[in-house]
């Protein structure tokens, strides 16, 4: 039989006040714990290391490139109709009461009219009577599109007052730019334009294409020789 153990003397236990016993950690239990807003968190800086500071480098600076023109900007530096960059030469003619035949564009007939009916070329501008030129005009412009919008151009010009003053104008001559008849846009165009001033007609006239005469007076230069004065080509058509 083992002995009985004696009451006097108890059970020592062996721990160590150093090494407290450590308490499992639950599966629920947070492992970090918020930081308290009143205990700021302190950076270890080492006085003696300051943070490197960007260097910021400059590109070249390119070429300036040209600033493109707006159609706006570059229709208001554009001379209206009428007016060039130079000074035109003065048209005179024989006299002040001479016909002056303005080109509403390059290509409108005004050349072949001046062969028929004498007159002065002014060109493609309003003439000055103040200079010497002819005071009574008549505008000529072809039948296609580009033609009757420069004769509305060159109105709009008379219209407005940028043109000299003391001008008489005659008429519209609007010289076939094909044979055969308009399109309907086009005879709509014409129909706006006499509304504004007296409008004549001439048909296709293929011998004004190579530059010479042609052999019958067509009606309609008939009647325009009575606006301006005179007789085609003087003693009538050459045969």
């Amino acid at each position: 039989m083992a002995p009985l153990a004696s009451p006097e003397a108890p059970a020592v236990q062996h721990t160590s006040p150093q090494a407290p016993a450590v308490q499992p950690a639950s599966r629920h239990a947070h492992v970090a714990q918020p930081v308290s807003p009143q205990a700021p968190a302190v950076q270890h800086t080492s006085p003696q290391v300051h943070a490197a500071q960007p260097v910021f480098t400059t590109a070249p600076q390119a070429a300036p490139r040209p600033k493109a023109v707006s159609p706006k900007s570059a229709a208001a530096s554009e001379p209206s109709w009428g007016q060039s960059k130079r000074p035109p030469r003065a048209a005179r003619g024989r006299s002040r009461d001479e016909v002056g035949w303005v080109k509403a564009h390059g290509g409108s007939g005004a050349t072949s009219l001046v062969e028929a009916f004498g007159g002065v070329d002014v060109g493609a501008r309003w003439p000055d009577p103040a200079r010497g030129e002819p005071r009574r005009v008549v505008l000529v412009g072809r039948t296609n599109a580009r033609g009757l919008r420069s004769v509305s151009q060159a109105l709009g010009a008379l219209k407005e007052g940028n043109a000299p003053q003391g001008l008489e104008l005659l008429g519209v001559v609007l010289v076939a730019d094909a044979p055969g008849r308009l399109p309907l846009g086009l005879l709509r165009r014409i129909r706006v334009l006499r509304s504004v001033a007296r409008v004549h007609r001439l048909p296709w006239i293929p011998a004004w294409r190579a530059g010479g005469r042609p052999k019958s007076i067509p009606r309609q230069l008939a009647t325009l020789a009575r606006l301006v004065g005179g007789e085609p080509y003087g003693e009538g058509a050459a045969s």
